[in-house]
C-alpha cells in the first residue's frame, strides 16, 4: 500500500473546470476525525482539503494507478470516474455535482448518479452525513465496496454516455445550431 499500513482513500473530482468545495469540505470534516486512512484527492480549482495528499490535476495513468490501489474511491458524479472507478474493482461512493451550487451547469449528474445507484452500480452520498457513513463502512467491511465484474458489460454505454453529456454541456447554449438547418451567415 505505497509504503503505508493505511487503507487508501481516493477522491476525484473530474476534469471539470467547476469548483467542487462541497466535497472539499466534507472529506476534510471526515479527514479531521479518521487519522487512520490515507487520503489523496485531486481537486481540481476547488481549494485542497487539510489532511490529504492534494493534486489539483493528475495525468491519466496516474489516476488509474490509484483507482486500482484505493481502498475506497469517492468521485463526482461523472460517467468517466463511475466507470473508470468500477473497472478498477472498486464500487465508488459518488457525490453529484449541484447546478444551484455552481458546481456544474446542469443537475445531469444527480439524475445520472440516481440512476445508476438504483442499480447498484454506486454508492450515493448526497449529503455529507451519507458520505461519511459510506467511507466508514468501506474502510469497516472493504468486500462490501469493491466489484468484481471489472469487465462490466455496462462500461462502455456508460462511458458513451458521459462523452455525450459531456460534449452537450461543454457547449455554450448561445453558440449551439441545430442540426437541420445551416449556420446562418452574417
Amino acid at each position: 500500500m505505497n509504503g503505508t499500513d493505511k487503507p487508501l482513500v481516493f477522491v476525484t473530482v473530474g476534469t471539470d473546470h467547476h469548483r467542487f468545495d462541497r466535497l472539499m469540505g466534507w472529506m476534510e470534516q471526515w479527514l479531521a476525525a479518521n487519522g487512520h486512512a490515507r487520503c489523496v484527492v485531486q481537486h481540481g480549482p476547488a481549494d485542497p482539503p487539510v489532511g490529504a495528499e492534494c493534486h489539483e490535476f493528475l495525468p491519466h495513468a496516474d489516476m488509474q494507478a490509484l483507482f486500482r490501489e484505493a481502498a475506497v474511491v469517492v468521485c463526482q458524479g461523472g460517467p468517466g470516474s463511475i466507470t473508470e472507478s468500477r473497472q478498477a474493482g472498486s464500487l465508488p461512493i459518488v457525490v453529484p455535482r449541484i447546478a444551484r451550487l455552481d458546481e456544474v451547469v446542469d443537475d445531469h449528474q444527480v439524475r445520472f448518479s440516481r440512476h445508476v445507484a438504483a442499480f447498484g452500480k454506486v454508492a450515493l452520498a448526497e449529503t455529507a452525513e451519507d458520505l461519511h457513513a459510506h467511507l466508514d463502512r468501506a474502510l469497516a467491511e472493504p468486500g462490501t465496496y469493491t466489484v468484481s465484474d471489472a469487465a462490466d458489460e455496462t462500461a462502455p454505454a456508460v462511458a458513451r454516455f458521459g462523452r455525450l453529456v459531456d460534449e452537450l454541456v461543454a457547449v455554450p447554449r448561445g453558440r449551439r445550431r441545430r442540426r437541420d438547418r445551416p449556420a446562418e451567415s452574417h
